[in-house]
């Protein structure tokens, strides 16, 4: 026997086993296999059900911020005009799902709190602070201006007194009527027209109560 064939036979076997063991290896994940899902999880999930302004998801929370001027009303039993400037801030969640699908009035139910703030500048200078839950309806329009209907009752502190108000703690009445505007996709520019009434429902007096027409405008995130 060639004193050259053991040498023969170990390049072979170590031939052999480099070769089993580059085809047991997995291959390197690729670059795309590893920033796709990273990209995914990264994508926040749609506001809308089913399209732009096709309505909200039922899982679907806002956030704004407003501000406004009030116009006085001396009416409804007010002696005085009571002129105001208020800041708000609201949470808001959506109350289900679309409601009313193939009716003009499609849209979702929209439960919200709000903390305004801000005072009383004529006839003379009060401050005054409130929280009201409210109760919202946005209509499902189909494109970027989604319209609604608001109403809430809540609690008041005010300055105000005679003689409309006769107490630092009131209760205070909501009703009116806005718009969304999205110029993002999570994001709308929203103006109101809201009726507020603030009265003690009789737990002091006197107890005419103080009646204002607001204008607000702000942003509501939603998400």
């Amino acid at each position: 026997m060639r004193p050259i064939f053991p040498i023969q036979i170990l390049l072979w076997g170590a031939t052999l086993t480099s070769s089993n063991g580059a085809e047991l290896m997995p291959p390197p994940p690729s670059e795309n296999a590893i920033s796709r899902p990273a990209l995914e999880l990264q994508r926040p999930e749609p506001i809308w059900q089913a399209g732009v302004g096709e309505g909200f998801r039922p899982t679907v929370h806002t956030f704004s911020v407003e501000l406004g001027v009030g116009v006085g009303l001396a009416a409804f039993g007010s002696v005085q005009a009571h002129d105001m400037a208020l800041a708000s801030l609201s949470y808001g969640h959506m109350l289900g799902p679309v409601r009313g699908e193939g009716h003009w009035y499609r849209g979702n139910f929209e439960w919200r709190v709000e903390l305004f703030g801000g005072g009383q500048y004529s006839p003379e200078s009060q401050l005054l602070i409130g929280i009201t839950p409210h109760l919202r309806y946005n209509f499902a329009t189909g494109t970027r201006w989604i319209p609604f209907l608001d109403g809430g009752a809540g609690l008041t502190a005010t300055g105000i007194r005679q003689p409309d108000l006769g107490g630092t703690f009131e209760f205070n009445s909501q009703g009116g009527i806005g718009v969304h505007w999205f110029v993002r996709d999570n994001m709308a520019l929203t103006s109101e027209v809201k009726y507020m009434h603030i009265s003690s429902a009789g737990l002091h007096q006197p107890n005419l109560g103080v009646n204002n027409v607001l204008a607000m405008m702000g942003v509501t995130w939603f998400f």
